[in-house]
């Protein structure tokens, strides 16, 4: 008896791993995806920070010219 065991214990953990794939997989992307936001929102704000800045010393000029060029 004990040697059956044993696959079926082996075979139960794989069960088991592969129900939890999804779940562990799904959590990994949301992280992912909220430190990708946190980090575009960090640069959207030091962009207008920028253009702010630029605007208050009279550079609007050039940095309108560099945003249309990268944006079309």
């Amino acid at each position: 008896m004990h040697l059956v065991a044993r696959p079926v214990s082996r075979m139960a953990g794989v069960v088991g791993a592969v129900r939890r794939w999804p779940v562990a997989s799904q959590q990994r992307s949301r992280r992912n995806a909220m430190i990708a936001s946190t980090a575009l929102a960090q640069r959207r704000a030091e962009r207008d920070e920028v253009a702010e800045f630029l605007a208050a010393h009279g550079r609007v000029g050039a940095w309108e010219a560099a945003g249309r060029a990268a944006h079309g």
